[in-house]
């Protein structure tokens, strides 16, 4: 028998070192759900009340937080953990049975709105007590697999079957560091969680779940479109939105600028579909651009190239600036004393609205605000690892819906926790003790 000597078994040093039922806390205390509590009550009127409406759906809340799959391992933590039950608001020993949890989760399914309101709150609140909070937006989907494998041919729903989902497929491509291209394809079958999150607190803002199907670019305009119904504010006081190929669309770059004003930082497809290298710029004679952006002027009297430095933007006028390269690097030019471009030059954004944007190309700026796009993926990464969306039971959209609003939610309310409670460092975390 392997004896520990001095074995405490019950001690506490402070009543709030709770570890995973502070975190816990933090959740309850600063999710503002009441008005859905309220509307719930109120159905169950004089009905039953063996487990409480609140109770249920903060055992529920925790479920999330302590990373349970599925609800029987809830269903243990609450048996084996006092004060967890006391915590969520059970009274004595007992544990609700699966079967109570499964008609709560059908109840909670019709009152999704609320769950929608529930995180526009936090997001309100997010942007109260952060001054740069949605300043630098990044936009991403992120795959869902449905728990059902494939499509039924028996279409019918019977609440077991998935007869919402469907077949996604993404497509990633690119050079490794001996220049060799690369490609890889994900397929799956179930939904798509569109996101838009702050790239620089890594918080959600603003999402929506569809099939695994819907293209990247169309529900990028329907979230903006959504942004501008319900979060107003944060469009005004964004700045910069970043994105990968995917939302590569000229209506798109167009929208975030010329409606929203805010600077598409969306990487680029190369379009060009006849082999050229570059076009020469309209009005220029000695002036060429490739699809990445980068401006090259050409010597007039010995025909060398060189890259054009940038200028900056001008939002008066809506160009990039372009200037000498001879004139700023000090490069020796023989045909600068005739070269029409020496003074530098002026290129409008409408000259190709998919390579020149306000934010240029070309620029270190551009590459430093692409970067931040990671934010959005640091999201997706925390909702497969610390919200179970790797391995999970749920089947069907308004579950999926439920399933991805309550741990966006969850994810907001802990920061507001966090923040409030003067822990900012840990906002971003999930799984570090209050």
């Amino acid at each position: 028998m392997a004896i520990i000597p001095q074995l405490c078994i019950f001690e506490w040093k402070e009543i709030e070192e709770l570890g995973d039922l502070e975190r816990l806390r933090l959740v309850l205390e600063h999710m503002p759900d009441e008005e859905l509590m309220r509307q719930l009550e109120k159905e169950r009127n004089k009905g039953r009340n063996d487990y409480p409406v609140r109770a249920m759906w903060n055992s529920m809340l925790a479920g999330i937080v302590f990373q349970h799959d599925n609800v029987e391992k809830l269903r243990r933590e609450l048996g084996r953990n006092g004060q967890l039950r006391a915590m969520c608001g059970f009274k004595g020993k007992a544990v609700p049975p699966a079967w109570v949890y499964t008609r709560f989760l059908k109840k909670i399914v019709k009152y999704r709105e609320e769950i929608d309101k529930i995180f526009d709150r936090l997001v309100e609140e997010l942007r109260d007590i952060l001054p740069a909070f949605g300043k630098h937006l990044a936009i991403d989907s992120k795959a869902v697999s449905s728990f059902a494998k494939r499509q039924n041919k028996n279409r019918t729903p019977d609440g077991r079957r998935d007869t919402d989902a469907d077949y996604g497929k993404k497509e990633y491509r690119g050079k490794d560091k001996d220049g060799r291209p690369w490609e890889k394809i994900v397929k799956w079958f179930g939904y798509k969680l569109h996101l838009v999150v702050d790239s620089s607190y890594e918080l959600p803002i603003a999402y929506k779940v569809t099939k695994a199907s819907a293209a990247d670019v169309t529900e990028g305009h329907a979230l903006l479109e959504q942004m501008e119904q319900r979060q107003p504010e944060i469009l005004e006081r964004a700045e910069t939105l970043a994105g990968d190929k995917a939302y590569d669309d000229t209506e798109f770059i167009k929208k975030c600028w010329d409606k929203y004003q805010i600077k598409p930082v969306i990487d680029i497809r190369n379009m060009w579909r006849d082999g050229e290298e570059t076009r020469l710029l309209t009005g220029k004679e000695n002036v060429v651009y490739n699809f990445k952006g980068n401006v090259y002027c050409y010597c007039p009297e010995t025909n060398i190239r060189r890259e054009m430095k940038c200028g900056g933007f001008e939002k008066d006028r809506n160009t990039l600036k372009k200037l000498c390269p001879a004139e700023y690097y000090g490069i020796e030019c023989k045909g600068r004393d005739r070269c029409p471009v020496a003074q530098g030059i002026r290129i409008s954004l409408t000259e190709e609205r998919r390579i020149f944007t306000p934010i240029d190309r070309a620029s270190n700026k551009w590459e430093k605000e692409y970067n931040k796009r990671t934010g959005v993926e640091r999201v997706n990464s925390r909702l497969d690892v610390s919200f179970g969306f790797e391995i999970h039971t749920i089947r069907g959209m308004a579950k999926m819906e439920v399933r991805c609003g309550l741990a966006l939610c969850i994810m907001l309310a802990m920061a507001v926790g966090r923040i409030k409670e003067k822990q900012a460092d840990k906002m971003k975390s999930l799984v570090a003790a209050a």
